[in-house]
């Protein structure tokens, strides 16, 4: 199944974020049906803070290195495209789609939703030229940034018929929680619903019931991952080894093995 099939259920598709091509061996050894990448998690790994900042070309050079890896479809997190110019954004989105994505996440955050749409218009003018099928997920950061208290549901939904008309493929609610709401997003526009792992969230089987087709975990991953490293180096440093250093960890042979598997699979 291709990873636009994916979004079309029954089944909910679960997105276990990942970061660099060590996180994508260790995630797909789990037997998931697609990968996708954290912005955060792979702009720290590079040395860069999340927000726009990671260069186009060392992006598309950890999806290169991610691809080589992965037996599953990968998406990726393009945030809003590295600028503000639509042009210049299809520019970079192409850049990753020759790395080898097959999908993206476009944020619109806090600018004005026109200008997302216009960059979706110019990515699909862009892979219509190339003959690339990328499925384009709108992201839509009004929940998580706040911006229609009192009315976040409606202006999701203002939002969202827009860029399915701009050419969007997705849309993702990214904070998006209560039931009222998830229900009103699914039946009030034409596009699969993704939603952003939440405490507040409902499970995932009541996510399916209602209609949601993706669930991404983001970040969490990442910054669990980083947790725990933090943790270990702090034990080790303290106390030279102990449980903080060997609790929870994987077994070399396992780490290695994953990566002597995945490499021999590429061969």
């Amino acid at each position: 199944m291709n990873f636009r099939q994916l979004h079309q259920g029954p089944a909910l598709l679960k997105v276990a974020n990942v970061w660099d091509a060590g996180s994508a061996v260790l995630v797909q050894a789990l037997g998931v049906p697609a990968l996708a990448t954290t912005s955060a998690g792979l702009a720290w790994a590079l040395g860069h803070a999340d927000g726009n900042h990671l260069p186009i070309a060392e992006h598309a050079a950890a999806i290169r290195r991610i691809v080589r890896v992965a037996r599953v479809p990968l998406s990726v997190d393009s945030e809003a495209g590295y600028s503000d110019d639509p042009a210049t954004v299809a520019d970079n989105v192409m850049r990753l789609a020759e790395a080898g994505a097959v999908g993206i996440n476009l944020e619109d955050g806090a600018g004005a939703p026109a200008l997302l749409c216009r960059k979706i218009e110019a990515i699909r003018a862009a892979t219509a030229r190339a003959g690339i099928d990328l499925f384009v997920n709108a992201r839509c950061d009004v929940y998580l940034k706040n911006l229609a208290p009192g009315r976040s549901a409606d202006e999701v939904l203002r939002r969202a018929r827009a860029y399915a008309a701009a050419g969007a493929d997705g849309l993702f609610a990214a904070g998006a929680t209560a039931v009222a709401d998830i229900q009103a997003l699914v039946a009030g526009q034409p596009l699969p619903l993704n939603l952003l792992a939440r405490p507040a969230l409902p499970g995932p089987d009541e996510l399916q019931r209602l209609g949601v087709r993706r669930l991404s975990a983001g970040s969490a991953i990442a910054e669990a991952a980083w947790g725990r490293a933090q943790r270990a180096a702090a034990g080790f440093l303290a106390q030279g080894g102990g449980a903080d250093l060997y609790d929870d960890a994987t077994p070399y042979p396992q780490v290695n093995g994953a990566f002597a598997a995945a490499n021999t699979a590429q061969g």
